[in-house]
């Protein structure tokens, strides 16, 4: 399976815990913005790492909804 990150923009209040822990998928601007790709486990632990719960990972293929 190959995970795809999108931000919840109006969830997102830029705490950068995403970017802490996947700097090459994620940057903080005004949000959290996707800039890259990265591996399932590291989206689904920057996604796990968010406090405000901003980070939906869905799987490429089907578009299901994986996380959270």
């Amino acid at each position: 399976m190959t995970l795809t990150p999108y931000i919840d923009e109006l969830a997102c209040a830029a705490h950068g815990d995403c970017a802490r822990a996947a700097p090459e998928v994620f940057t903080i601007e005004d949000i959290a913005v996707v800039t890259g790709k990265g591996s399932d486990e590291v989206i689904l632990n920057a996604a796990q790492a968010c406090p405000a719960g901003a980070i939906i990972a869905t799987d490429e293929q089907t578009g299901e909804q994986i996380y959270p």
